[in-house]
């Protein structure tokens, strides 16, 4: 098998940057992709088999997201109608950002809102982030949980803070909270799935990595994994739970999105037939 050069690996990562640069200038006031997922979860409520969460994460208001790629996503948001909207943190991405536009840029979601924090907003300032977003009728979860009545039956979201700042802190997120029925892990961090509680066959949200941001086949998973984030988008099993890592819609930087386009989730849970072969 052919080796591949240093030079050879350079120019490819090069013009896949540079491929991205102009697809980005092209698409970039509304762009984002609606990914329509399924997860099988045994221990929800048969009243909510079937229920449509929908996430954003990573919007980064601020320079490099456009206002107007919120404002559609927002927009898709209302006319897909889910029954609940989770948003998975860094909202901005430095204290220089507009965090107050945040709460006129979100507060036309017309529907149950829960969001948990990044190492952005942490870094930047999360009691004034966290303001931001209550002024926009949207509930943050700072190791916290919260009950919802969903198709008259309770419906546990849990916020695990922020994993990469070392804010989360599963055992009090998770302790007052009911073992069976219907429960929702928020957290931004993807790799903070390793630490929450092994084998109980809930679903976690998370964001952060981009979807590998600029994605170079081969090389992008492993600088990923080298850092201590192997999950970087898509579904995965992490002990006896599953972990969906959405790409996000914003950029906190100049460098553009390479195979990895913006996104707005919309996740359909189904309750598994335990007794199945």
């Amino acid at each position: 098998m052919a080796r591949i050069t240093r030079r050879e690996l350079v120019v490819a990562a090069a013009g896949s940057v540079l491929g991205g640069l102009v697809a980005e200038a092209r698409s970039r006031r509304e762009d984002f992709d609606i990914e329509q997922v399924e997860v099988n979860l045994p221990h929800l409520d048969p009243a909510h088999d079937g229920i449509r969460v929908a996430q954003l994460s990573d919007i980064h208001v601020g320079p490099f997201t456009p206002d107007g790629r919120i404002i559609s996503a927002v927009r898709s948001l209302n006319a897909l109608a889910p029954d609940l909207v989770v948003l998975t943190g860094d909202f901005v991405t430095t204290k220089r950002d507009p965090i107050d536009r945040m709460s006129d840029l979100l507060r036309d979601i017309a529907l149950p809102t829960v969001a948990v924090l990044g190492n952005h907003d942490h870094w930047s300032s999360a009691d004034r982030v966290t303001r931001a977003l209550e002024k926009a009728s949207i509930s943050v979860l700072r190791n916290q949980h919260t009950t919802l009545a969903l198709r008259g039956a309770p419906f546990h979201v849990l916020g695990v803070d922020d994993g990469t700042t070392r804010h989360d802190d599963a055992a009090a997120t998770f302790g007052p909270v009911p073992r069976i029925g219907s429960r929702l892990v928020l957290t931004h961090t993807p790799s903070t799935a390793d630490r929450l509680p092994a084998d109980e066959g809930f679903l976690c949200l998370s964001g952060h990595t981009h979807g590998g941001g600029v994605v170079v086949p081969g090389l992008t998973r492993l600088a990923l994994n080298m850092i201590g984030e192997p999950y970087d988008r898509g579904l995965f099993s992490v002990r006896g739970n599953q972990l969906y890592v959405n790409r996000g819609l914003g950029l906190n930087g100049p460098v553009p999105r390479v195979g990895a386009p913006p996104e707005l989730t919309v996740l359909t849970l189904r309750r598994a037939n335990l007794h199945a072969v």
